[in-house]
């Protein structure tokens, strides 16, 4: 593997994050720097966590997974008194997009690097958003296919948004999925032992969240990366006190939230949750669906769902059945804080943007907002795309600025028939002049079909038309190879116009490069920093 670093992402917010501008800074708890590491893991020491209980949380989701060795001295460190560094991500298909595995990845390097900085234990943990039902958000991959990005959606159409760690799937379906994402993908000598093992974890799987979770702790048990689901049944448990909490001070962490994103706002960074002060920021959990409460009249109500709390019922709810409550935007931060000791919170540029409004709802609870810390931006060059890129003479930078686009648009122009064009537009004025004189003379004769003449004189054009894109369809179809390479280049690197992390799998890479492709990763040099890097396969 060959590492590039190139400039930064061109986002204006992780640009202020780390230009140290003071307007964005202020909105965080801490810089991103070594002091603040420091200052922020002496704060840590002093607060009580029930790590024990933690512990055995984390323990009893991932045994069903199996539980590697580096995990179980995670586990074990956690217990005795280490921090961590947490990232999270919805339960994408085959992990979802690449930027899920790069957040694990970027998770695991600064948890291995702040152990050293600091001298002592410090874990990775990967907080999946089990609780999100917003399955069509997480329904779907991209591959390839014939030189440009293919969506591929697993069939049932769902008619309830439940969540995702009790959506239950279709096996025959599922299977049916990743056979076409597969076929898309081509064969190479690491197909089949990666084809299997998806299916095999497959059919070990019952909801999106465990399909995830299965995948997730193959690619990163060597890592030792420890995982929990904010959804699973004996966490909400755990976080019962927590969520009393929330309660109590709801009406405030909702104005403060209001407040901080008005200001948010006037500094020139948007509304990134669009808080409403009546939002209780916190959901229902009704039969798998999730009904977001509000406050009216000092009572928590969803009419859609059909319910109605008092404050006094809805921290009974709490108590005695927290797995019916679930956290929205504003208060799963909060709920991670109180549950537990995050040195630092890796975080995509959406999550950067919406953690800013919450500074002071953390302080109404009387905790601190943990270091952020932005998660790498990669995109992986693969030999066949490196290699066009030297043939087209293009750099990355070139295809993000859309030069691919145009060296293809200028080679359509050249091989265009311009002949076979100039002689249907010729047909065509032939044609307007004949039912023009037609016209004229029947008019002579007081024949009246001018309707009939233009129908007539519009199918001709119409067939013209058909002509003319057969032609043109032809001429493509003889320089299709050409076409089709230049439509890979910017396919494998900046599909869709957009970050290829954000569209493709990880499973893509793997059946190229084989199952070594995380710990390669791992081996590089990649640091968190106001990057975006290249690697080369």
């Amino acid at each position: 593997m060959e590492l590039e670093r190139l400039s930064p992402v061109g986002n204006q917010l992780l640009s202020d994050f780390w230009a140290g501008s003071e307007r964005l800074l202020s909105f965080y708890q801490y810089p991103y720097n070594d002091d603040s590491f420091r200052i922020r893991a002496g704060y840590l020491k002093e607060q009580q966590y029930d790590r024990k209980g933690l512990s055995n949380v984390i323990y009893q989701f991932m045994e069903p997974f199996g539980i590697s060795q580096k995990s179980m001295e995670h586990l074990n460190k956690l217990e005795n008194g280490a921090l961590a560094v947490v990232g999270g991500q919805q339960a994408g298909l085959l992990t979802g997009p690449l930027y899920s595995v790069y957040k694990a990845i970027s998770v695991i390097l600064l948890a291995r690097e702040q152990s050293e900085k600091l001298g002592i234990d410090v874990v990775p943990i990967f907080w999946i958003a089990g609780e999100d039902h917003d399955i069509l958000e997480i329904n779907h991959t991209f591959t390839i296919a014939e030189g440009v990005p293919k969506k591929r959606i697993y069939g049932t159409a769902l008619r309830h948004k439940t969540i995702a760690s009790e959506t239950r799937f279709d096996h025959a379906e599922m299977k049916a999925f990743i056979d076409e994402i597969f076929k898309d993908y081509g064969e190479t000598e690491h197909t089949r032992g990666i084809y299997q093992s998806v299916l095999h974890h497959m059919n070990e799987s019952e909801t999106f969240t465990d399909f995830f979770s299965r995948l997730l702790n193959e690619l990163f048990q060597e890592e030792g990366l420890l995982m929990i689901d904010s959804a699973f049944p004996p966490f909400r448990h755990y976080q019962s006190a927590f969520f009393q909490q929330i309660i109590q001070k709801n009406e405030a962490i909702s104005a403060a939230v209001v407040e901080k994103e008005r200001l948010f706002d006037k500094n020139g960074y948007g509304t990134p949750i669009s808080a409403a002060e009546e939002n209780a920021n916190l959901f229902y959990v009704k039969d798998g669906e999730r009904f977001l409460l509000e406050r009216k009249n000092g009572d928590f109500v969803n009419l859609a769902a059909n319910v109605k709390f008092t404050e006094d019922e809805l921290l009974q709810l709490a108590e005695r059945s927290p797995e019916k409550l679930s956290n929205n935007v504003v208060t799963r931060p909060l709920m991670q804080e109180m549950c537990l000791p995050v040195l630092a919170f890796v975080a995509g540029p959406g999550e950067l943007q919406y953690w800013a409004t919450l500074k002071d709802a953390f302080e109404i609870l009387n905790l601190q907002m943990p270091i952020l810390a932005p998660r790498l931006n990669i995109t992986l060059v693969t030999r066949q795309a490196e290699q066009l890129l030297s043939e087209y003479d293009l750099t990355f930078e070139d295809v993000v600025n859309g030069q691919v686009e145009k060296i293809k648009q200028q080679f359509i122009e050249s091989i265009h028939d311009a002949e076979a064009k100039n002689k249907i537009d010729h047909i065509r004025k032939m044609l307007e002049a004949e039912y023009e004189d037609l016209s004229r003379y029947l008019d002579s004769k007081q024949i009246h079909l001018e309707k009939i003449l233009e129908k007539n004189k519009q199918y001709h054009f119409m067939q013209l038309d058909y002509l003319n894109k057969k032609v043109e369809q032809e001429v493509l179809l003889k320089h299709e190879h050409t076409i089709r390479r230049l439509n890979t280049i910017a396919s494998e690197l900046y599909p869709n116009d957009n970050w290829q992390e954000r569209v493709y799998n990880p499973y893509q890479y793997l059946n190229i490069y084989g199952q070594s492709l995380i710990s390669d990763l791992l081996k590089l040099p990649l640091k968190i920093s106001n990057s975006h890097y290249l690697v080369k396969f």
